[in-house]
């Protein structure tokens, strides 16, 4: 690996790219979870029971988010891997 040439403000660089991308896929973690309570919340007060539509899109959505920023944190973690490697 050619991560020995690296100085300490490149290997500090480095590090906040790859805790910005955990703090990203937490967001979409916190998203994913927000959907999911909303819609189930929708779905079973009755207040809303003329609008269950919203709620099942709601809880379609809360995975798909959530597999979403699962692939975006993969896929950033390995092009930051490969970009290293590069240099």
């Amino acid at each position: 690996m050619k991560e020995d040439k690296l100085n300490l403000s490149d290997r500090l660089a480095i590090e906040r790219t790859h805790l910005a991308n955990e703090r990203t896929f937490l967001a979409f973690f916190r998203s994913s979870v927000f959907f999911l309570g909303t819609g189930i919340s929708i779905l079973h007060i009755n207040f809303f029971e003329d609008i269950p539509f919203l709620g099942w899109g709601f809880v379609v959505l809360s995975p798909m988010m959530f597999l979403f920023g699962l692939y975006r944190l993969v896929s950033v973690r390995r092009f930051i891997k490969k970009t290293i490697q590069k240099s």
